[in-house]
């Protein structure tokens, strides 16, 4: 692999140098840090990262390259990617493709080389900022000059969404599940078609008529990158078919549910990104180690005010990492069940859907509030 000397300019000032992998392009996003020792083709793949490029806090990135059944997506779309030592020599018999490889033919540009330790700590005291990758030649101030002249990525669900109706079936369904996508993780999909469902994945503008037009047993909202207040058509969605359906969403969607229903959402300082957040469950006392990727959060005091209960809360910093509203047969969880970081498997919510969907069923298709 041919590298060439790439820089990091942020819009604080500081500024990286080391060896490009990946695609070679000029890129300007959203710099975060993910703190997963493990993950990387799920990171990369994550339609959450849309508009956000990377720092791996894990020194070695590559080292196992890329399964083509591993993928979260079938076009990644991350803004980038920086680790403090890339391998391009994977050691694993499921491997189909490096890292390297498949960043050059999605258009997303890596650094290595660089102190990850050193952006980790900038990041989390200042808080996520804007920077461009860039070649190393380019003079800071001209860096700087193309970073403050592009304007901030908006309408991020837009950008990732679907744009035509597509299915995943499963042998022997239980349930038909429309799943509205607002950058819907593949896992997400696998996880429902374990669970005896049929899924439909409609785009996040589809109108309520269409998706009640379907028949579905279950509404599922997706995680998905940017503002949640910027996706308003799902919140509209959420106003419209909430009480009609039962409900279940992951990230982005637990945002939307609670923003349908009075609560605020802000933007956290550095959000969180790792396989190893510990979150209480409310209503069993237990610890749940969680897998989470998102910049925003709800507000705890807003949701007083609306028939929304706290369910889950984030043990390291208080915030609110689930929901739920049981005469609407609504819940919604921060975290990714999903990914089941464990040891204490969050795959239950999955089993709470199900037991919603058989309970609407049972009632002939009505919720009784």
């Amino acid at each position: 692999m041919k590298q060439k000397s790439k820089q990091i300019v942020c819009e604080n000032g500081a500024r990286f140098v080391g060896r490009g992998f990946g695609a070679d392009v000029e890129r300007i996003a959203e710099l975060v840090f993910s703190t997963a020792m493990v993950g990387y083709q799920e990171i990369l793949s994550d339609l959450s990262c849309c508009g956000q490029i990377v720092c791996m806090t894990y020194p070695l990135i590559g080292n196992y390259g890329l399964a083509a059944e591993d993928y979260e997506t079938k076009t990644p779309n991350i803004g980038g990617f920086i680790v403090r030592e890339y391998n391009d020599n994977p050691s694993n018999y499921r491997y189909t493709q490096t890292l390297s490889e498949q960043m050059e033919e999605c258009g997303i540009p890596g650094v290595e080389g660089v102190d990850t330790r050193m952006i980790t700590r900038m990041v989390r005291d200042e808080g996520s900022m804007r920077a461009i990758i860039t070649d190393a030649d380019v003079p800071v101030e001209e860096a700087m000059r193309r970073l403050r002249a592009e304007p901030p990525m908006r309408d991020h669900v837009r950008r990732v969404s679907c744009k035509k109706i597509w299915y995943s079936r499963t042998a022997n369904p239980r349930f038909n599940v429309v799943a509205v996508d607002c950058g819907i993780k593949l896992g997400i999909i696998r996880s429902l078609n374990n669970c005896k469902c049929n899924v439909t994945v409609v785009p996040y503008d589809t109108p309520a008529e269409t998706i009640l037009a379907l028949r579905p047993d279950g509404l599922f909202l997706s995680n998905g990158p940017g503002n949640p207040e910027d996706a308003r058509p799902v919140i509209e969605l959420v106003r419209a078919l909430q009480g009609r359906l039962p409900v279940f969403g992951i990230c982005l969607g637990y945002q939307i549910i609670a923003l349908a229903n009075g609560a605020r959402a802000f933007k956290m300082k550095f959000g969180h990104r790792g396989g190893n957040h510990p979150v209480k469950n409310l209503e069993t006392g237990k610890i749940e180690i969680t897998s989470q990727n998102h910049s925003y959060a709800i507000d705890v005091q807003s949701l007083e005010k609306t028939p929304l209960t706290l369910t889950h809360v984030n043990v390291l910093d208080g915030t609110a990492e689930g929901v739920s509203c049981p005469e609407k047969r609504m819940f919604a969880v921060q975290y990714h069940p999903e990914s089941c970081p464990g040891p204490q498997d969050s795959g239950y919510l999955f089993g709470k859907f199900i037991e919603n969907m058989s309970a609407f069923k049972a009632q002939g298709g009505v919720i009784h509030a």
